[in-house]
């Protein structure tokens, strides 16, 4: 048979069997088998618990408890049939009753009395006690574990498998404690339960000698209590051992190694206390009336071993006094400490005292849609998103959250405990207070978490309170997003590009171009909302235009149209792109007051142009967001990028596209309105 298959059979097997020993006789000869396999198997289990590195890696320890405590009454019910039955439960019982009570029932009882105190109230209520100890401090360490994984998963310092390693090993570890401290229980009953068999085959088989059998008083006592001290003596090694191994269980302080390695390294570290107790064992051999011997022995022993020892040798062979002098963490005071402290984290999310709870709490979802909205937006704008720092800020008012940038809050917003924000007409009639969605600024009203049906039947759209707030981060990370690209990010993202495309890189950087240059392009490609995850075809272009030019505005534009497809995939709708158009008049007044300035091409028209120009847009695009219509602008390459300078303070969610990109895709154009000169028309 499969091993693997016959190990999934043993224990079921072995229960049935367990339990069939509590009703069917069981023959002297097997007994004695079965003993044997008792006791060694409680010697196995108390070995493995001392050579596990750590409680987990013996987490099957409570149900083998239990498995074991049935054996083990299930043997002792066997043996008190035979020993009632035929006055012999074979040579184990046997040869320990004789062995023990040495021809005295008071020794033997005075034995078995002494083993039942060691077990019942030393071991076992100490067992039981460290482990329900141990299970209500892991329960109540697990919410704060949670939390430090998760922040080191957006820290970046750990990927998601071994945060979802880590969580699963929390998991276990508080059910592990919390079995052992049930399964302390067993421990206990089966000591109590040991005292109430022995006086029964002591008191019955004594009863059953005289009436039945016709003996003696002397011979019953002599034969039975020789028969139920050894069953005693039998059942309570192997529970011993057990109830030693529960207590070795709960009481491992260190998973660093197993039991046996720790003791011996943490003593063997204290030569000092080594020679002291060697000294003191020898200062004995002055007491009049002691035996010299015994004291010479363990003290010379002590002196010896204390003497072979490096001075103060660690765990790991290193000396302690090399360990002391090395160089300690900073003091709080110490300038390095300082300078940690001054680091700025890229992206942070404060949230009021109020609402941690979404954080830690039941149901608590807001990290993990932090790590889904981190891929969501790696793969839209071709970035990694920093880690989000989030943290309570005691200075915030209640209900409050608050999004910070390089340590700069550029975005707030408010979400109350225990409500959801309806979004839509007709909520008049309903408790709550008047909110707004922070990103398309649309009326709502935060309303309780149970009239979230009633909501729903009245037409509006209801949002969670984790949903608001990671659609506000995502907005905000679109918004901000070149802000957040460093040049450690622009070299990873190169890196990685070189892995696929070692060509592409090679040819512009550092040849061409330095990573300071790409990440100026870079920044304003994203500055525009342009994705840059098409990293080939953007250094391929940049390659080419590098060659006749460094200045960074044609290093954009050149990187713009290479994009062109997917910039204007981005903005159609249905298949068709919305257009705004410049009048040409105006345009050719643009072109005409263009100028070449240090920092490239920019539009110098007169301040009444520019005020009809602004007007005008504004008006377009009012227009067109009043019928439903989000358009772009387009314009002639010359003035794309500096008319969307002039335009980006007054109308920063209008995409500007040259006519070359339009041009380069199959797409059907729709002009929704005419960009003119008000001063013209109204001439």
């Amino acid at each position: 048979m499969n091993p693997k298959r016959l190990s999934q059979l043993a224990v079921p097997i072995g229960v049935v069997a367990i339990i069939l020993m509590m009703v069917v006789p069981v023959p002297a000869g097997i007994l004695d088998f079965l003993i044997a396999l008792n006791i060694t198997s409680a010697l196995l289990i108390v070995l493995v618990s001392m050579y596990v590195q750590r409680p987990l890696d013996f987490s099957s320890f409570p149900s083998l408890l239990l498995v074991c405590t049935l054996f083990r009454l299930a043997l002792n019910i066997s043996a008190t049939r035979n020993v009632l039955s035929h006055g012999y439960a074979g040579k184990v019982i046997e040869a320990f009753g004789h062995i023990v009570i040495s021809g005295s029932l008071v020794i033997g009882l005075v034995i078995f009395a002494i083993l039942l105190v060691i077990q019942f109230v030393v071991i076992t209520n100490g067992a039981g006690r460290v482990a329900e100890v141990g299970a209500r401090f892991t329960l109540d360490a697990m919410p704060g574990k949670q939390m430090a994984i998760d922040a080191d998963l957006n820290a970046g310092l750990i990927d998601e498998t071994e945060a979802r390693r880590r969580r699963s090993e929390v998991t276990s570890e508080a059910d592990f404690y919390g079995s052992m401290d049930g399964a302390s229980k067993f421990v206990k009953g089966d000591a109590i339960a040991a005292i109430i068999i022995t006086i029964i085959n002591l008191v019955g088989g004594i009863v059953i000698g005289i009436v039945q059998n016709h003996l003696s008083v002397t011979d019953a006592i002599s034969k039975y209590s020789l028969l139920s001290v050894g069953d005693g003596l039998v059942s309570q090694i192997p529970a011993l051992l057990l109830s030693v191994s529960t207590g070795l269980i709960v009481t491992r302080a260190s998973d660093s190694d197993d039991m046996g390695t720790v003791v011996a390294a943490q003593l063997g570290s204290q030569k000092k206390a080594l020679q002291i107790a060697g000294g003191a064992a020898l200062a004995l051999c002055a007491v009049p009336g002691l035996p010299k011997l015994p004291f010479l022995l363990v003290g010379g022993g002590l002196l010896v071993i204390a003497q072979r020892l490096h001075p103060k040798q660690g765990k790991d062979g290193v000396p302690a006094l090399a360990a002391s002098t090395a160089p300690a963490g900073p003091s709080p005071d110490s300038a390095e400490a300082i300078m940690s402290e001054l680091a700025v984290d890229p992206l942070e999310l404060s949230l009021s005292a109020d609402m941690v709870s979404l954080v830690d709490g039941p149901g608590a979802d807001l990290l993990d849609r932090v790590r889904s909205l981190r891929r969501k937006l790696a793969l839209e704008l071709g970035v990694v998103m920093p880690p989000v720092r989030t943290r309570d800020n005691l200075d915030l008012p209640m209900a409050t959250y608050a999004i910070l940038v390089n340590g700069v809050e550029v975005a707030r917003g408010q979400a109350p405990t225990g409500t959801v924000l309806a979004i839509g007409d007709g909520l008049d009639n309903l408790p709550g207070i008047d909110g707004q969605e922070p990103v398309f600024g649309l009326r709502g009203k935060w309303i309780g978490t149970e009239l979230r049906a009633q909501a729903e039947l009245l037409g509006a759209t209801v949002v969670d309170r984790s949903s608001v707030i990671i659609t506000h981060l995502s907005e905000t990370v679109r918004t901000h997003a070149s802000r957040l690209l460093g040049r450690e990010e622009v070299s990873a993202l190169t890196q990685a590009l070189k892995r696929s495309h070692p060509v592409v890189v090679e040819d512009l950087t550092p040849a061409l171009l330095t990573l300071g240059e790409v990440q100026r392009v870079l920044h304003a490609l994203l500055e525009e909302g342009v994705s840059i995850r098409d990293l080939v075809r953007i250094f391929e272009a940049l390659s080419v235009a590098a060659k006749s030019s460094t200045e960074p505005n044609r290093l954009v534009e050149a990187a713009r149209l290479a994009l062109a497809p997917s910039i204007t995939a981005s903005h159609l709708y249905d298949g068709r792109l919305q257009v705004l158009t410049l009048e040409p008049r105006l345009q050719q007044s643009l072109l005409e007051s263009a100028r070449p300035m240090e920092g490239g091409v920019q539009l110098l028209p007169g301040p009444e142009l520019v005020e009809s120009l602004l007007n005008s847009v504004v008006a377009q695009q009012q227009s067109a967001s009043e019928r439903g219509l989000r358009p772009i602008l387009a314009c002639s390459p010359q003035i794309r990028l500096p008319l969307r300078r002039l335009l980006s303070s007054t109308v920063p969610d209008l995409a500007v596209l040259s006519y070359n990109e339009i041009s380069s895709n199959a797409t059907i154009v729709d002009t929704v309105g005419v960009i003119s000169d008000v001063r013209t028309v109204a001439v």
